[in-house]
């Protein structure tokens, strides 16, 4: 299984990831969520350099050219309500794929401890496609594989991209010891070191969710 940061790297998707985290820009939701669409945009370029192509002719009004264009049928699927900004920036570049969609949500048992129970889905057959599974904040990772595990009563992916803007360490841990090891690569725009006792992601951003939509 292969993890990228794309934290380690140069690139404006780094602008876009500070202004996610600045305690005065966030406040603006407009603008945090199309951050979250931008940054959706930069990496699902990224995912498409991994992916099969077929070369295709296409005709112009002058002549003949010839194409590379993507051969897989793509499944994008997120998790509500947070990852449908993310989402979104990926359906603007892969807009000719299927759609997934999973409701997942931390029922607390007290003001620490918490389940994640699983509520909707919606995804077409799954059996031999590339799954790309995108959710905002990978703080735990339990929400990303019980999504994940889900998706798999529609089919089984030939491959799986999980996607995430801000992850921890200890997330991106638990999706590598839990996900298929052969055919999944884990993308983050940056890899925080911890968690706090609530689950939270240290620096991290705060509630995406909330942040994208308002306070529940």
């Amino acid at each position: 299984m292969e993890v990228i940061d794309f934290n380690k790297s140069n690139s404006i998707l780094n602008k876009f990831v500070s202004e996610l985290r600045d305690v005065n820009i966030q406040k603006d939701q407009m603008r945090f969520r199309r951050n979250l669409e931008r940054i959706g945009e930069i990496m699902a370029y990224e995912v498409s350099k991994r992916l099969k192509y077929n070369t295709i002719d296409v005709t112009t009004p002058l002549g003949v050219a010839t194409v590379n264009v993507p051969q897989e049928d793509i499944v994008l699927g997120t998790v509500f309500r947070a990852g449908l900004p993310l989402h979104t920036g990926f359906h603007n570049y892969f807009d000719h794929c299927e759609n997934a969609f999973v409701s997942a949500y931390r029922k607390y048992l007290d003001e620490v401890n918490f389940d994640v129970h699983i509520e909707y889905l919606a995804s077409p057959c799954l059996d031999g496609k590339t799954l790309i599974l995108v959710d905002p904040m990978l703080a735990t990772g339990s929400s990303m594989y019980l999504a994940y595990r889900a998706l798999l009563s529609k089919g089984t992916p030939k491959a799986i991209h999980v996607v995430s803007a801000i992850a921890s360490q200890h997330g991106v841990d638990y999706v590598c010891e839990h996900f298929p090891q052969e055919n999944t690569t884990v993308w983050c725009a940056a890899i925080d070191p911890e968690i706090n006792s609530h689950a939270y992601i240290i620096p991290g951003l705060g509630d995406a969710g909330d942040l994208c939509f308002g306070e529940k």
